[in-house]
């Protein structure tokens, strides 16, 4: 898995430098996702996916699957390529976002964890993301 994890991350790291859509901020994607995200109800996940951290409109939850559904046909398309798993890519991008796209203030989580909020420093990433890049 480490060397999988390590060419998804290198195709992950050329889409998030080129601004691919599906892994840019989703601050980018809607005004009212953007707001969730400042406000810390939405946040980005290590799965690659964006969670619900707290009491979002159905139109924020809706806009919110409908960004994650962008992300999973994304990643599908570049598993195929690759020959790894979808979990594999959205796991390397997950990687990719925390440590460059999650701004001071903003909601993430690890895993099943609990959702923190990022402070000044590094976010402390999976054991995983050491492979990734």
């Amino acid at each position: 898995m480490t060397r999988k994890l390590l060419m998804i991350a290198a195709g992950a790291a050329v889409a998030l430098a080129t601004g691919f859509s599906f892994i840019a901020p989703a601050s980018a994607q809607s005004s009212g996702v953007a707001a969730a995200m400042s406000a810390g109800t939405v946040g980005e996940q290590a799965d690659g996916y964006l969670g619900v951290a707290g009491s979002v409109g159905a139109d924020v939850r809706s806009e919110v699957e409908a960004i994650n559904i962008k992300r999973r046909a994304a990643y599908t398309q570049l598993a195929g390529q690759r020959g790894v798993t979808v979990q594999d890519v959205a796991a390397a991008t997950g990687c990719q976002t925390l440590s460059s796209r999650v701004k001071q203030g903003q909601v993430y989580r690890i895993g099943a964890g609990a959702w923190q909020t990022k402070g000044a420093g590094a976010i402390e990433l999976p054991s995983y993301c050491a492979n990734a890049g």
